[in-house]
């Protein structure tokens, strides 16, 4: 399995970005794909995820009604608009495929099985 991320750069307060995720090795339909993302000297943080079976998404708290998770299946691609952009948005950000189901919520690290490299995001002030 390969997950390539894109789109991340430098923005400026209340910018837009939207980055890309192309997967490619496995069933992209039958996935759930989330994003998550890490800043200096912190843990890695969970954003979004989405069930490609039946559509579901989930957000953290901090990305609700900015940040939206969305998949292009016949591109096996999963994409984060995320809008209304902060400095503390700044970070790398990660694509994630869970290749088994688990229980619960697709919300943690532990719950992916392959990461992409990471993509850069800085929002300046």
């Amino acid at each position: 399995v390969q997950l390539v991320e894109s789109g991340g750069g430098l923005v400026t307060v209340g910018g837009s970005l939207r980055l890309s995720c192309t997967a490619s090795g496995r069933d992209f339909d039958q996935n759930t794909m989330g994003w998550f993302r890490q800043a200096p000297g912190k843990e890695r943080e969970f954003v979004a995820s989405k069930r490609m079976v039946s559509g579901t998404t989930y957000y953290a708290d901090f990305a609700k009604g900015r940040f939206f998770i969305t998949a292009e299946n016949a591109r096996m691609t999963t994409y984060l608009q995320m809008n209304n952009l902060k400095p503390e948005d700044t970070a790398v950000y990660y694509c994630a495929d869970q290749a088994s189901p688990r229980l619960g919520s697709p919300n943690t690290k532990e719950k992916f099985d392959y990461w992409g490299q990471g993509t850069q995001v800085t929002v300046s002030s």
